[in-house]
C-alpha cells in the first residue's frame, strides 16, 4: 500500500526547480562549516576572574565551617 501525496507545485512535478514529489532534498550540504583555518587558543582565563572565583569559594567554604563550628558548640 503507497500512500499518495498531492503535487504542491500548481505547475507540476519539478517545474520551476521544484523538487519531485516523493522526493526531500538534503537536510545540509556536504561541505566543510567554512569556518576557516584551525587557530590554538592562545590564552586561558584572565587571572582575575580566576581569583574571584577561588576567593568567593574560599569564603564560603569558611562561612560553613563556621557556622559548623557555632553549632556543634
Amino acid at each position: 500500500m503507497t500512500a499518495h501525496f498531492p503535487d504542491p507545485s500548481p505547475h507540476g512535478p519539478g517545474v520551476g526547480g521544484g523538487v519531485p514529489p516523493g522526493e526531500t532534498p538534503p537536510g545540509e550540504s556536504s561541505t566543510g562549516s567554512g569556518a576557516g583555518p584551525y587557530r590554538p587558543l592562545t590564552r586561558g582565563w584572565a587571572m582575575a576572574p580566576l581569583v574571584l572565583i577561588c576567593l568567593m569559594s574560599l569564603s564560603v567554604a569558611l562561612f560553613f565551617l563556621a557556622y559548623a563550628v557555632t553549632l556543634d558548640l
